[in-house]
């Protein structure tokens, strides 16, 4: 894109403004050769024009009129937004010194004095529009810049938000029959999370933009199961206890994935990828337990990151209501009672109050993103 900003453009509007008809004469004679040149004998009537169409480019403004001086229509011209980057240009025939730094103050950008001398007022005028026509300029450019950015960044969300949901569709790959398991779990921390919100413990944390990027990094929670072998992961029945040691890997084999990620993201990324942080927390500890007999780590209380302990319940009350190779699905209100039960072992007491206050809307997604058109349970 050129940045020539003196290149001819169309004749510029210029606004003279003057209770002094000779005057307005004067400048309409002078300026009228390069310029349209609009004219104004009062202050009221300056303002109807300059917020009209065709725009002023500069308005040269008398400083001395009856009724509205020239400052206080430069006032209202700088409070309207549609005027108040019009340049403007005070005429007057005040010397006072005072005079002259309290119109530059209200934001005029020069004085011409009168009686007008021909060669200055021009002058003056082409070295004030040739500013404007550059100020203009870096605004579009920044205008363009900007939208650009806007533009770029959405795609790039995009597209980590696809890549996120095909990393975390992989990992459901190798489990079919929880093909919307992602999405459940996604909307339940969502859910938990606005529910906190009002929290006096948690409202620090969870701000919307928290809210956001612990539902973009939930469906990572079981990335980990790419590395445990089939015939434990889909085992028709109880695992055996050294099945049971490699299926607990899952947790740190997709928390080392993600912190992989993270190291890349820092070695090529100009600031860290936040929700990343988060899903490495839920990979590795949404299998911890509030009363520490959970794994990898046994983690307990408030040592369990937050983002974990949200995890915590959604996954559950999700594998309570879903089928599974191994189980037969259960009705609602049953997977209600067993986390109602578990406040205080398996998960935080406030969780689990946030969890039975927004019930309602835990059915709804699981009714939303249910696994087929048969009945959900605990449904007729």
């Amino acid at each position: 894109m050129s940045t020539d900003t003196t290149r001819p453009t169309a004749r510029p509007t210029i606004l003279a403004v003057d209770d002094d008809t000779d005057n307005l004469s004067v400048l309409g004679r002078l300026l009228d050769g390069d310029f349209n040149v609009l004219a104004a004998p009062s202050g009221e009537r300056a303002l109807t024009i300059a917020a009209g169409s065709p725009r002023p480019d500069l308005i040269l403004l008398d400083v001395l009129m009856p009724g509205m001086d020239g400052y206080a229509v430069l006032r209202q011209l700088r409070e309207n937004p549609a005027t108040r980057d019009i340049p403007v240009i005070f005429a007057t025939g005040l010397d006072s010194t005072e005079d002259e730094e309290k119109g530059l103050a209200l934001g005029a950008v020069d004085y011409i004095a009168k009686p007008f001398r021909p060669p200055v007022v021009l002058a003056r005028i082409r070295t004030h529009l040739e500013l404007k026509r550059a100020r203009d300029w870096l605004q579009n450019q920044n205008a363009y810049l900007e939208a650009e950015v806007a533009r770029r960044t959405q795609d790039i969300l995009l597209v980590q938000d696809i890549t996120i949901d095909a990393l975390a569709e992989l990992a459901e790959t190798r489990d079919p029959e929880t093909g919307n398991h992602i999405r459940r779990t996604r909307e339940y921390v969502r859910i938990l999370a606005m529910r906190l919100q009002g929290n006096p413990r948690y409202a620090e944390f969870l701000t919307l933009t928290t809210i956001e990027l612990l539902a973009k990094s939930a469906p990572l929670h079981d990335i980990g199961k790419v590395g445990i072998p089939d015939h434990i992961l889909l085992k028709p029945g109880k695992l055996s206890a050294d099945e049971w040691i490699v299926m607990k890997t899952h947790a740190r084999i997709g928390a080392n994935a993600i912190e992989h990620a993270i190291e890349h993201a820092e070695r090529h990324a100009a600031r860290p990828v936040a929700f990343l942080g988060l899903a490495r927390e839920i990979a590795h500890w949404h299998h911890e337990k509030w009363d520490g007999s959970g794994y990898p780590d046994g983690l307990a209380g408030d040592a369990i990151p937050m983002s974990a302990r949200l995890m915590a319940l959604a996954d559950v009350f999700d594998a309570l209501i879903s089928p599974r190779v191994y189980k037969e699905p259960i009705p609602f209100d049953w997977a209600r009672a067993i986390i109602a039960a578990g406040s205080g072992g398996h998960f935080e007491p406030d969780v689990v109050a946030a969890f039975l206050a927004g019930f309602d809307d835990f059915t709804d997604v699981a009714e939303r993103y249910r696994e087929d058109k048969t009945t959900v349970p605990g449904h007729a």
